[in-house]
């Protein structure tokens, strides 16, 4: 099983390393020491939450704000649990509690292709090590990028930056190509952060602001299109 899921989790690994280690180039000529940007690959590991968190840590944003839009833009994650968590229900509580510490986007999705698995014999075994094999690569890349954020050019690392968009776009295309209407919800809630910059808004209570607004956003849009 520990093999198996290593086969399986092996994309994950490919697509975190180079997005891991521009985090932490990132973080690194943000000013983020690199016992910093290891840790919090370590204890949030949350990628788009970090970017995010390295941008408004760059620009002067308060600790509170960092993390209420942390809080609010991980939010997701209390759905993927519960959907995890019914699909794990042959395995051990001992197995769910330390897997459910593991769970993203990547993660969530292999998981959910492969639900045979939870109910053979040491399928936690499969689950975890594709979970723990994303985990160690984010958290090893992200060191990685620390110790090049040093040697790495700062016009060539601001390049890089343009990895927190593609993945943003990279997580929301497919979502669109299902529902056209997940578009107007993303431009709602992206017009919505933009009007609050221009009232003075700090950047992070404006990205809370849009997160929540154009969620809610999405009781009306999604309710239409089940009418």
């Amino acid at each position: 099983m520990i093999r198996k899921g290593f086969t399986t989790g092996f994309p994950i690994i490919l697509g975190y390393l180079p997005v891991a280690i521009t985090y932490g180039v990132l973080a690194k000529q943000a000013g983020m020491s690199l016992t910093e940007l290891t840790l919090m690959s370590a204890l949030v590991y949350a990628g788009a939450s970090q970017f995010m968190a390295v941008n408004m840590f760059a620009v002067g944003t308060g600790a509170l704000e960092i993390i209420i839009a942390t809080f609010v833009l991980n939010f997701r994650h209390f759905v993927m649990s519960l959907s995890f968590m019914n699909q794990l229900k042959k395995i051990n509580l001992k197995w769910k509690i330390p897997l459910t510490l593991g769970l993203t986007d990547e993660s969530f999705a292999v998981s959910a292709m492969n639900p045979k698995e939870a109910s053979m014999k040491k399928g936690a075994l499969f689950y975890g090590t594709i979970l723990a094999s994303a985990y160690i690569s984010w958290v090893l890349g992200s060191l990685l990028g620390g110790l090049l954020g040093d040697v790495i050019p700062e016009k060539l690392s601001q390049s890089m930056g343009i990895a927190l968009y593609a993945m943003f776009i990279g997580l929301l295309i497919p979502s669109i190509k299902q529902e056209k209407r997940v578009a107007a919800i993303a431009i709602l809630a992206m017009l919505i952060n933009a009007g609050c910059v221009q009232l003075g808004m700090s950047t992070g209570w404006a990205i809370v602001a849009g997160t929540i607004i154009g969620g809610f956003s999405g009781i009306y849009f999604l309710k239409e299109g089940r009418a």
